[in-house]
């Protein structure tokens, strides 16, 4: 490696990263300056500090605020993260199931935000459908949308977009995204993953959603579900 290649990799390898959300960042590959016999070393895309994350620890569901990150030794980002109560946590970045950061529009309201998403967290499924007034009717008209769609695919933001016709907010997305993660969504949409995170819903063929709807309305505990109404 020569002096400029080494030096432009120590700059791709700092500041210039904790700025890049990970799904659109490249990752870094850096050779060791001093030897060329070891092992190259990947840095794993980190996200920035202050980004508000859904992260779970020993089973548990938090949500927190990014403090400051790391990358150890073999390049995996690590962080520390304090939950809406206090608490610390060190957590690695394949803990973070969920991240909102932080825009600069909504940057002096961070702590109103980081409260709705903490009460985000805890609504159920039937909450989740009020608060977003998105019933499982206009659920399924989302899914016969993404049918026709060519991927098929629907993301949290775009599902919002397309019942009520305007751009989601923040907390919005969340809130939508847990809906989309909930066992009545479902029947009409698998989750897809990007490094490890669900972060788009994709819309089943007709005769699967017949068969999962049939599955889930069975159940005791979903006889009341609108969805299983007709």
């Amino acid at each position: 490696m020569t002096r400029f290649t080494a030096f432009a990799c120590l700059i791709a390898a700092t500041g210039t990263n904790a700025f890049v959300v990970p799904s659109k960042q490249a990752f870094v590959r850096c050779a060791p300056l001093n030897s060329s016999d070891e092992k190259e070393v990947v840095k794993q895309p980190a996200f920035p500090v202050g980004t508000l994350v859904e992260f779970a620890e020993k089973k548990r569901i938090h949500v927190g605020k990014i403090l400051s990150s790391e990358h150890k030794s073999k390049g995996g980002a690590r962080y520390s993260v304090e939950d809406h109560d206090g608490h610390k946590f060190n957590i690695a970045d394949k803990a973070v199931t969920y991240a909102m950061p932080v825009s600069p529009d909504n940057a002096r309201k961070v702590n109103q935000i980081f409260d709705e998403f903490a009460l985000a967290l805890e609504e159920n499924p039937m909450e989740l459908q009020k608060d977003l007034d998105i019933s499982p009717e206009l659920l399924e008209m989302a899914w016969e949308e993404a049918l026709e769609d060519e991927s098929h695919e629907l993301t949290p933001k775009s599902l919002v977009q397309l019942i009520h016709s305007h751009s989601a907010s923040a907390i919005e997305s969340y809130k939508a995204w847990r809906l989309l993660r909930s066992d009545m969504a479902h029947v009409f949409f698998k989750e897809l993953k990007e490094n490890g995170r669900v972060v788009s819903f994709k819309a089943k063929a007709m005769k699967a959603v017949d068969s999962a709807k049939k599955a889930f309305c069975t159940k005791p505990e979903n006889a009341e579900e609108e969805l299983c109404w007709v």
